[in-house]
């Protein structure tokens, strides 16, 4: 099972989309600052999610 979220930036406001196999874990990752390109506007609050069978599927929807 793949995740395709939306998250916020608390900061300024700016979204970013992403996908995962396990969204708790990389909702904590992009806090911690581990994703370089959008490490500068942490916090971020998970604003929408959808679920698909697998990466393939996932990836499509993403882009």
């Amino acid at each position: 099972m793949y995740f395709v979220y939306l998250i916020k930036s608390e900061l300024d406001s700016t979204f970013y989309i992403g996908c995962t196999k396990d969204i708790k874990k990389r909702l904590k990752e992009h806090n911690q600052g581990k994703t370089r390109s959008i490490k500068y506007k942490i916090p971020y609050k998970l604003i929408y999610c959808e679920i698909y069978p697998n990466k393939t599927v996932a990836r499509k929807r993403e882009r």
